[in-house]
C-alpha cells in the first residue's frame, strides 16, 4: 500500500533544483524553447536538448511516478500550462480557434498532407488560429500552413521539397529539416497553437508552432484540445487517436458543455464513409437521436471546410 511521505513532501524545495523542467510555469513553451541545445548540422543533438532531456526524466521517473514529489512538480506544471492557455485566449478569440486531428504518420510526401497545409494556411489567413496536438504528420501540417500563412503556393511546394527527404519523423533529418524550412521563411506575424504531451515523447513536438502548451498529462491534453477547438475540428484520415478524439468531441458538443456545438468537418469521403466509416455511424446515431446537437460536414474541398467554419462564426455575431 502506498503511503504519503511528508518528509519527501518537505524536501520538494532542494527536487524542484533536480527536476529538468520548469515546473513554475509563467508562459507557454516556444519551438526555440523545447529545441534549445539542438543543432540542425548535428542530427545526434537532439538527444540533449531541453525536450529530449525533460523526455528521459519522464521516462525514468515513471508515467506514473510513485515519488509524490515528481507527481507535485507535474502537476503544478500542467496546471501552469492551463493557466497559460487561457492567458493565450486574452490575446487571440477563442471562438475562432480550430483544431485539425489526424494522424501522426500521414508522411510529408503524401497528398493529404499537402491538403493540410494548404487548408491551414487558408483558414490562417482569414484570422483563425489553428490548433493540433502539435506533433508529428497531420500535426505539423496544420503548423506549417500558419507559418506559411501569407505567401505564395510555390513558396509552400519548396517547403514541402525541402522537407521530403525525410518524410516521416522516424527518418533521419526530420527536425533538421524543418529548421531550415523556418530559417528560409521566417516570420513573426501568424500564430498557432500545439498541445503535445511526454506521454507520446518519442513523437517530436512540430517546431512550426509558434505557442506549444505541452502537458504530463496525456488526458488533460486530450481534454483541452477539443475544448479550446471553440471554432470547430477537422477530422483528416487518422487512427485509432484520431477515433477517440471523434467521439469525444461529439460527446461534449451533444452535451453542450460550452453552452453551444462547434463544427466537426471531415475531409475525406473515401476514408471516412468506407475505410473508417465514422460518418456514417454517426449520422446514423442522430437520425435515431443518440446524439443531439451534432454540426457535421463530409467533403473532400478545401473551400468547402473553410466556407463551413466560415458560415458558423457569423452565428457568433447575430
Amino acid at each position: 500500500m502506498h503511503t504519503l511521505d511528508f518528509n519527501k513532501i518537505h524536501s520538494l524545495d532542494n527536487y524542484l533544483k533536480e527536476v529538468p523542467f520548469e515546473v513554475i510555469r509563467r508562459q507557454l513553451y516556444s519551438a526555440e524553447e523545447l529545441y534549445e541545445g539542438f543543432d540542425p548540422d548535428d542530427e545526434k543533438t537532439v538527444e540533449t536538448c531541453t525536450d529530449s532531456l525533460i523526455y528521459k526524466h519522464y521516462l525514468a521517473k515513471g508515467k506514473q511516478p510513485e515519488d509524490i514529489r515528481e507527481s507535485l512538480c507535474r502537476s503544478i506544471h500542467d496546471h501552469d500550462m492551463h493557466i497559460n492557455l487561457k492567458n493565450f485566449f486574452k490575446d487571440h478569440d477563442s471562438r475562432k480557434c480550430v483544431g485539425i486531428m489526424g494522424g501522426h504518420a500521414n508522411s510529408r510526401t503524401d497528398k493529404m498532407f499537402r491538403e493540410v497545409v494548404l487548408l491551414s494556411k487558408k483558414l490562417t489567413e482569414k484570422g483563425f488560429v489553428m490548433l493540433s496536438g502539435g506533433g508529428p504528420g497531420a500535426m505539423e501540417a496544420t503548423h506549417l500552413g500558419a507559418w506559411m500563412a501569407g505567401r505564395r503556393v510555390k513558396d509552400v511546394d519548396d517547403a514541402l521539397k525541402m522537407l521530403s527527404s525525410s518524410p516521416t519523423f522516424r527518418e533521419k533529418g526530420w527536425l533538421s529539416s524543418a529548421m531550415k524550412v523556418k530559417e528560409k521563411y521566417p516570420q513573426k506575424k501568424y500564430h498557432s497553437l500545439a498541445i503535445p504531451t511526454w506521454l507520446y515523447g518519442h513523437e517530436p513536438s512540430t517546431p512550426f508552432a509558434t505557442h506549444i502548451a505541452k502537458f504530463f498529462e496525456n488526458s488533460i491534453r486530450e481534454d483541452s484540445i477539443l475544448t479550446y477547438a471553440f471554432g470547430g475540428i477537422v477530422y483528416t484520415p487518422g487512427s485509432a487517436g484520431t477515433m477517440q478524439e471523434i467521439f469525444q468531441d461529439a460527446v461534449q458538443n451533444h452535451y453542450l458543455s460550452y453552452g453551444f456545438a462547434s463544427p466537426m468537418i471531415f475531409m475525406g469521403k473515401q476514408f471516412w464513409t468506407k475505410q473508417m466509416p465514422a460518418y456514417p455511424l454517426l449520422e446514423e446515431l442522430v437520425a435515431k437521436g443518440r446524439y443531439k446537437n451534432l454540426i457535421m460536414a463530409l467533403t473532400d474541398s478545401i473551400n468547402e471546410v473553410v466556407d463551413k467554419l466560415t458560415e458558423f462564426q457569423q452565428t457568433f455575431s447575430k
